[in-house]
C-alpha cells in the first residue's frame, strides 16, 4: 500500500471525474514536452513506420541510436510473427536498459509501428494507404525517448526498461490475438530470463490536446492497485479519475505473462470508435500532437519513478 499512496492522497474516495494533478509531488526536473514534440516529429519524418518497409527500417536504426545516447544497454530483438492477413512478418523490438544491475525495475512499454492501413478513415479510397501514426504511436515512443534522455541527467537507482515494441497494429476486429504481435513475442522471449519488474506502464496515443485518460477496464482487472499508484502520481488534467472501456492493447499480454501492466490510452466516451477522430486515419500527423499533453504524461511517469524511489 506504501507504493498505491506514495505520490500523494489516494484516489479510491475521489469523485467521478476527478482529476489528480494536485496530489503529485514532482521530485524531478519537469519533463520537457516540447522535446518530446520534436522525437515525434522525427518519427514521423521517416515516413509510416510499417512493417517491411524502408521507413521502419531507417526508423529502427534511429530508435536503436537514440536510446544508445541515454541507456547502458541497448538490444535488438528480431523475431518472426504470424499476422492475421498479411503471412509471416520480421519484427523488431527495440529495448533501452537502465541500471541493469538495479534489482528493482519498472518495464515502460509503447509500440512504435504505424498501421499498414487507415481502414476507419472516412474517405473509403484511403482504407489501403498507411497510418502516419503521429499519435498511434510515435508520442508514447517520444515520451519514452525523452525520459530516458532526462533519467541520464537526473539519475535514479530504480532499474527501468524500456521496451518499443513492434507489429502492435497489425490486428483485425475479431481476433484478439493479431494484436500486439511485438509484445507477445517478447513475452515469451523476455530479454533478460526470469524478468520479474515491480510492474509496466504502456503508453499508446498519449499526444492529442483533447485526451482524455481514464482508468483503463482491463488494467483495473489485472493490477488495480498499480492504476491507483499511476493515478495518483498523474500530473495533469488530461487524467481523468473515473473508470474507462476496455481495449485490447499490449498491456493484455504483459499481463498474461505474469506482469501487471497499467495501459494509459486515450479513450473516448463520446466517439462511436473509442478514441480519437483521427484513429486509423490518414490525419494521425503532427496535426493533433501538443507538447501540453506530452508533458503531462511524462511528468506523470517521472512521478511513478520518484514514488517509487522513496
Amino acid at each position: 500500500m506504501a507504493l498505491v499512496t506514495a505520490c500523494g492522497n489516494s484516489t479510491s474516495g475521489a469523485t467521478s471525474g476527478s482529476t489528480a494533478q494536485d496530489t503529485a509531488t514532482v521530485q524531478r526536473q519537469s519533463f520537457d514536452g516540447n522535446a518530446a514534440l520534436e522525437l515525434t516529429r522525427q518519427q514521423c519524418d521517416f515516413g509510416p513506420r510499417v512493417p517491411g518497409t524502408p521507413a521502419h527500417a531507417q526508423c529502427a536504426e534511429w530508435l536503436m541510436s537514440t536510446l544508445q545516447e541515454s541507456c547502458d544497454t541497448v538490444i535488438l530483438q528480431t523475431g518472426t510473427v504470424q499476422t492475421a492477413t498479411e503471412g509471416r512478418l520480421g519484427i523488431k523490438n527495440v529495448i533501452g536498459i537502465i541500471n541493469p544491475e538495479a534489482s528493482q525495475r519498472l518495464l515502460l512499454l509503447a509500440h512504435w509501428d504505424c498501421r499498414p492501413w487507415a481502414d476507419n478513415d472516412a474517405d473509403e479510397s484511403n482504407h489501403r494507404k498507411p497510418v502516419m501514426g503521429a499519435n498511434d504511436a510515435a508520442s508514447g515512443v517520444a515520451v519514452l525517448l525523452q525520459l530516458a534522455r532526462q533519467l541520464k541527467v537526473d539519475k535514479t537507482d530504480l532499474g527501468v526498461d524500456i521496451v518499443l515494441v513492434d507489429a502492435e497494429d497489425m490486428g483485425v476486429d475479431d481476433n484478439e490475438e493479431s494484436w500486439g504481435l511485438g509484445t507477445q513475442f517478447w513475452a515469451t522471449h523476455p530479454h533478460v530470463s526470469n524478468y520479474k519488474p515491480l510492474f509496466g506502464i504502456l503508453l499508446d496515443m498519449v499526444g492529442s490536446p483533447e485526451a482524455t485518460f481514464t482508468r483503463e477496464y482491463y488494467s483495473t482487472q489485472y493490477a488495480s492497485g498499480f492504476v491507483d499508484l499511476v493515478w495518483n502520481c498523474a500530473a495533469g488534467s488530461h487524467f481523468i479519475n473515473s473508470p474507462g472501456g476496455a481495449v485490447t492493447d499490449d498491456h493484455i499480454f504483459v499481463n498474461r505473462a505474469g506482469i501487471s501492466c497499467v495501459d494509459i490510452i486515450d479513450m473516448r466516451s463520446d466517439s462511436p470508435t473509442g478514441f480519437c477522430p483521427e484513429w486509423h486515419t490518414i490525419h494521425d500527423t503532427m496535426d493533433g500532437i501538443s507538447p501540453v499533453t506530452l508533458a503531462e504524461v511524462g511528468q506523470t511517469l517521472l512521478n511513478v519513478i520518484a514514488s517509487l524511489e522513496q
